[in-house]
Formats: structure tokens, C-alpha cells, sequence
């Protein structure tokens, strides 16, 4: 059954797709059926997402995956769910989800960290956990949750695509790589740290078992098939964490770091083993889990989510910026200009972004370009820039020299951010595959199903099927260093 197909549902901060996949001898087959989005609101006090709504989007999409696949002769084997990390749903003993899960933007976690190192220290979490610290880690979600009020009759705490997949199958379990993401996994033993939990009083009756990348679920519930084409289709977990699984599709090279780009940028290198140490706590590195034995060392950058919200408040405006067109007149600009910190906290979600951008530059002397070119340019370039900076503190943590870049996901085909990574790292540069991640979730499912023997001859079959696009570092690039870290 070489030639069966694969879906693979990726949910997305916001929006989401999916896309039919087949990995046949010669094939790299990857066709979108269907893409929702789903803007989070606020609702009862909080910026929560609409989970009726993501589930009902992803059984139309799934079952025009089904008739798809029907129209070209070929089966489907399984579907695998892939999707952000840190926001969880809770369900009661019936299986109903009790309220709408709370978005990781919402401002509830504020003043959260350091009530958790009184009872914890920082030192002692990233001891445990090997996770950097990030306002919005489930860590901090579930404390704030559990002073508040766990609702009495919940029974299970799910992360989104966990949830997905007990919607669909109706077994409670939480992948591995998307559990490292909460920090509240013990980095050394790979299963729920006990001792955190205990003394942050965080009701740990509601975790569920932890289950790595690869677990057949069993097959979707009869009650949900509604198209003869995923009768008797397995649910297969892959890396549920978007960015395991994008790492899991880039056919990396030996001594290259990626990015994965998107929303967020995931800056970093793919390991065997954690790096937890006193220097990898103070530069708040993360260590996420992976497939297969492997280990994401990695930093979270603002990403594109800065440009994209100033696009959304352009059209709001009136000015509706087209994205490719936005680019090509960005190409045109001189080189320098001012810069930003693309990481401060005012980014994540501010009232306005262009005020917050404006407000950064401000406080650094600079000037706020009046025209959207220049400030798509000064955010793309700060990113370059910041890329750079973590990769270089890679080099500094590991002791191992980089070699090159991979940029995977959306972000990928942004040229002109591809070529400035290049220019300000001095390193070459590969762009793509843009569908990293649904090729990485069907990696996965194909290496449990039997079609690949290993995440690397899986890898192989990736680079024998998809062309790739090389960046090669410029001179006379700005002064702007490698290593320079703009952070305040």
C-alpha cells in the first residue's frame, strides 16, 4: 500500500488548513483541500478561541480530503493533527468540552511568573524542564486557571490538537512534543514533572498519559465518518507540536540550523540531547521535545506576526497592502534605516502594533518611517538581524560552528527576508520546503504505518522530491554585525 494517502490537518495560531499528502516511491504529493480561519474573540472575560467551530472546519475539510482521495483511486491510511502549542481545552467526564479554550495572547497570565518563582524558582523550572520562559508556557496558563477556578466537573486537560484527536477518536492523551511546550514535562525522564506540579498546587488529576510521536490512536469514531473515503482511517499522532513536525519535514543538513517561519520564528538546531545548563537558562533557550529521540534547541522570535499586524491595521486604515507587491517595493529601498527589537513584550499583543513600533523607536532615538515600505523593511531587517544574534548564541552554548540556514514554513518564501538572513548571518541560506510541516506530520504517520523504516530515510525521500532555493550571503551588506544583539 505504498501508494496510500495521508492527511494532514495543521492548525495554525488563527488559521488553519488541510491538505492531502502521498509519499510513493517518486511522489511528494501535497494538495491543500480545504483552509479556515478562526480569529480568536473575546468571550466571557477572556480572548478564547471558538474549538465547535475549528472542529466542524476540520470534518469539512477532512471529508473533501475523502472524496479526493476516492476521485484518484487511492485510499486514505490515517490523518494526523498538527498545531500550536501551550492553550488546552478541559472536557468533563462525558467527553464535552466545558468552555472555550482560553488563546495564549489573552492577558490573564500578567503578573503570573513571578508568583510561580516564589514557590518555584526560575532555576529550578529550567533545571527540571530544559523550556524557556515565555509569559503564555501552560506553566503559567494553568496556574493562573487553577487560581481562578478549575471548573469542578472537569476530568481531562487537552492541548488543541490532543483535543482534536479525543474529538475524533475519543482516547485522552497528549503527545510528547506538544507536552514539552507546556514546561511542565521533566526533560530527563519524559513524563509529567510531578514535583513542579505538586508545589505549584496545579491539578495534576486532569494531565492525561503521555504518548510520543508515531501512536496509533485507533480509527476515527464510526459516528464521524460521513464520506466512504475515511472509513476505517487511522488517527496517528504526529509531532503535534507544528514546529516538531515542520523540523521532522526539513530534510536538514549536517551542521545547519533552521528556521521555522511563520507567525512565530523558530530559530534553532535539532539535537539528541538537551542542553540544560546555567548559560542556555540566562540566554532562555528552550528545549523541546521531537520525534523520534530528537530534541528542538531552539529560541522564539516575534516572527511575521509584527509585519502581518501592521497589514491588518493598514487595511483597517483604508490602505490595503498588497503582500507580494509590499515586498517588491521594500527590494527597492537603500540599505540601512532604523531598527527595532522584534522580541520586546509590548509586540505580543499591543493595542496597536505601528504605535508599539513607534513607541520602541522612540525610545531608541530613531524616527518612525511615515510610509509601509520602509516600516515592512525595518521589521524585516530586524528580524535578520535578530536571527543572526540567537544563531550565533548557538554557536557560543554549543561549541559547534553552523554551517547554514533552512527556512521552512510561510515565511520561506519571503525573499527579501531570506536573502537579509543571509547577508546578516554570512551564511548560505536554504528556503523551503513552504509545507514542512504537513510533510513533516506525514512523515510521521508513514514511518508508524511502515512506508519509511527511519525519520532519516523519510528525510531522504523529502530531498529527492522538492527544489529548494539557495541565498548566498552578500557583501557590502549593511554594518549592522553578526552577532549584534539588539535587546534593551
Amino acid at each position: 500500500m505504498n501508494d496510500a494517502l495521508y492527511i494532514a490537518v495543521d492548525l495554525g495560531a488563527g488559521s488553519g488548513r488541510v491538505c492531502l499528502v502521498g509519499v510513493a516511491p517518486g511522489e511528494l504529493l501535497v494538495a491543500e483541500v480545504s483552509r479556515f480561519r478562526y480569529p480568536p474573540s473575546e468571550s466571557m472575560g477572556h480572548l478564547r478561541w471558538d474549538l465547535g467551530q475549528i472542529f466542524a472546519d476540520i470534518r469539512s475539510g477532512m471529508r473533501t480530503a475523502g472524496e479526493r482521495a476516492r476521485e484518484l483511486g487511492r485510499s486514505v491510511r490515517s490523518v494526523g493533527i498538527d498545531g500550536w502549542g501551550v492553550d488546552y481545552g478541559l472536557v468533563d467526564s462525558d467527553g464535552e468540552l466545558i468552555e472555550q479554550p482560553i488563546c495564549y495572547r489573552d492577558k490573564r497570565t500578567e503578573g503570573m511568573m513571578d508568583q510561580v518563582f516564589r514557590l518555584v524558582p526560575r532555576e529550578e523550572i529550567f533545571a527540571r524542564t530544559g523550556i524557556q520562559f515565555l509569559v503564555f508556557n501552560t506553566l503559567f496558563q494553568l496556574y493562573a486557571h487553577a487560581r481562578a477556578g478549575i471548573p469542578g466537573n472537569a476530568a481531562h486537560l487537552l492541548l488543541i490538537p490532543d483535543l482534536i484527536n479525543f474529538f475524533l477518536t475519543g482516547r485522552a492523551t497528549t503527545e510528547y512534543s506538544n507536552a514539552t511546550t507546556t514546561q511542565l514535562v521533566n526533560a530527563e525522564f519524559k513524563a509529567w514533572d510531578w514535583e513542579t506540579i505538586k508545589r505549584l498546587d496545579l491539578p495534576a488529576g486532569l494531565l492525561t498519559e503521555i504518548v510520543p510521536a508515531g501512536t496509533d490512536l485507533g480509527p476515527i469514531r464510526p459516528a464521524l465518518v460521513d464520506d466512504p473515503g475515511l472509513d476505517g482511517v487511522r488517527v496517528i499522532t504526529p509531532a503535534t507540536h507544528d514546529t516538531g513536525s515542520a523540523v521532522a519535514g526539513a530534510p536538514l543538513q549536517d551542521g545547519w540550523a533552521y528556521i521555522s517561519s511563520g507567525t512565530w520564528s523558530l530559530v534553532g538546531i535539532e539535537r539528541d540531547t538537551t542542553l540544560i545548563n546555567p548559560e542556555a537558562a540566562r540566554e532562555n533557550f528552550t528545549n523541546e521535545g521531537g520525534a523520534f529521540g530528537t530534541f528542538r534547541f531552539l529560541k522564539n522570535v516575534m516572527g511575521l506576526w509584527i509585519l502581518e499586524s501592521c497589514r491588518k491595521e493598514w487595511k483597517e486604515s483604508g490602505v490595503d497592502v498588497d503582500y507580494d507587491k509590499l515586498l517588491m517595493q521594500v527590494k527597492t529601498l537603500p540599505p540601512g534605516g532604523p531598527l527595532i527589537f522584534p522580541d520586546d513584550p509590548r509586540f505580543l499583543n499591543p493595542p496597536g502594533m505601528l504605535g508599539a513600533i513607534k513607541q520602541q523607536l522612540v525610545e531608541s532615538g530613531e524616527c518612525m518611517p511615515a510610509d509601509p515600505p520602509a516600516i515592512a523593511k525595518l521589521i524585516l531587517d530586524s528580524l535578520a538581524l535578530r536571527y543572526a544574534s540567537v544563531l550565533r548564541s548557538i554557536e557560543v552554548l554549543t561549541n559547534q560552528r553552523i554551517r547554514g540556514v533552512q527556512i521552512v514554513g510561510g515565511g520561506s518564501q519571503n525573499e527579501y527576508l531570506n536573502q537579509a538572513t543571509a547577508n546578516a548571518t554570512g551564511l548560505p541560506v536554504l528556503a523551503g520546503p513552504v509545507e514542512a510541516t504537513v510533510i513533516g506530520n506525514v512523515l510521521i504517520q508513514a514511518i508508524a504505518s511502515g512506508r519509511f523504516a527511519s525519520l532519516a530515510e523519510a528525510r531522504r525521500h523529502v530531498a529527492q522530491n522538492v527544489r529548494l532555493k539557495e541565498f548566498a550571503p552578500k557583501p557590502n551588506r549593511s554594518d549592522r554585525s553578526y552577532g549584534s544583539d539588539m535587546a534593551h
